[in-house]
Order: structure tokens, then C-alpha cells, then sequence
């Protein structure tokens, strides 16, 4: 099937991303709202090409939604680009970084980067890198007028620091694994 302009303007793929706030497996509820599998993600400042196409992304979208707009653009319209810098100077994690909130009704595909899909929940997790396929949309809501993320597919490349203060298993019983133990049934 081929893409339509429409859809193909306002949809990106990113570059290698920084991964937070995942819910990809599950839809969660985020202040009462109806239930969405939602990721936020970090876009390094220096990643000029996906910005760019973001960019690019955003105003199709802005032309696109030109009928939800009343045929003009609003001057306080909001858009779904953050600067880490500024909205979350106290996170560390956030610095020189742009970031977008992402979300979907429905279950975003998972892929490693072998293309295989991921299905154990805990390989893909807060704090991963990897890309993101997203698409860009106007909304006009209750007098709120804007440009919205949706989430569509991620791609893991590798594995980073898990965010959130949660360790792994693995990494907390590193040293009392006994790699011998699993084979031996002493009872037969």
C-alpha cells in the first residue's frame, strides 16, 4: 500500500533516542486519564537530522489540522517539543536534551535491533536507547489547540542505566550466582 503525503510529512523516524517514562507493554492511566501505551523520549540537542525532521513533522501537522484550526494557525498553539534544560533542570538525565511525549491507543510494535519483536518486559525498560517511529497530529480539545505525538513503533539498540531508582535482579545478585547450579537433581 502507498504511503499517502499526508501521513508520510508527519511521521518521523528518530535517530537513537533515550528512552524514560515507558509504558509500552501495558497502557497506564497518567493523572486519571483514559489508559495509553506512552513513552517519553530524549533527543540529544546535538541530533540535528531528527530534530530537523521533527521540525518538518510538526508544521505538516500545523498544515494538516488547518480544519480543526478554524483555517488559521493559533499563535498560542501548543506543540509537543520540550526543552529538558528548562522544564526539568533538576534531572540530570534531561540535560541537553529535547524531549517529546509520545502515546497510543494501541500496543506499540517492539523490535530489537535485529528486528526481532521484544516480548520479555524486561528488555525494553526506562533508560534504553533506540529509535522511534512517531507521527505527529492537530488537536483542538476543549479550546486547547495543538500538536500531539503519537506513538506508533520503537526499536531497542542498546541497553543504558535503568531510570526510576529500580535495579535488576540480575545485577543485584551478580556475585552470589552460583553458575554450576540448574543441572543436578539431587532427589533422583
Amino acid at each position: 500500500m502507498a504511503k499517502t503525503n499526508k501521513t508520510a510529512s508527519t511521521k518521523v523516524i528518530t535517530g537513537e533516542v533515550l528512552f524514560s517514562y515507558a509504558h509500552v507493554f501495558e497502557p497506564a492511566s497518567i493523572n486519571g486519564s483514559e489508559p495509553k501505551y506512552s513513552v517519553s523520549i530524549l533527543i540529544d540537542k546535538k541530533d540535528k537530522k531528527t530534530l530537523e525532521r521533527i521540525k518538518a513533522a510538526i508544521e505538516a501537522a500545523k498544515q494538516a489540522g488547518l480544519s480543526k484550526f478554524g483555517g488559521k494557525i493559533p499563535a498560542n498553539l501548543k506543540l509537543p517539543v520540550r526543552d529538558g534544560d528548562t522544564e526539568r533542570e533538576d534531572d540530570e538525565v534531561y540535560a541537553g536534551k529535547y524531549f517529546i511525549n509520545a502515546n497510543a491507543k494501541t500496543k506499540p510494535g517492539i523490535l530489537d535491533k535485529g528486528g526481532n519483536p521484544i516480548i520479555d518486559t524486561t528488555e525494553f525498560y526506562s533508560g534504553c536507547y533506540g529509535h522511534a517511529s512517531i507521527t505527529f497530529y492537530a488537536f483542538n480539545t476543549s479550546g486547547n489547540k495543538g500538536i500531539a505525538c503519537g506513538l506508533n513503533n520503537i526499536m531497542k539498540t542498546r541497553d543504558g542505566e535503568a531510570l526510576g531508582g529500580k535495579s535488576r535482579a540480575e545485577d543485584d545478585f551478580a556475585d552470589l550466582i552460583d553458575e554450576d547450579f540448574g543441572g543436578d537433581d539431587i532427589f533422583g
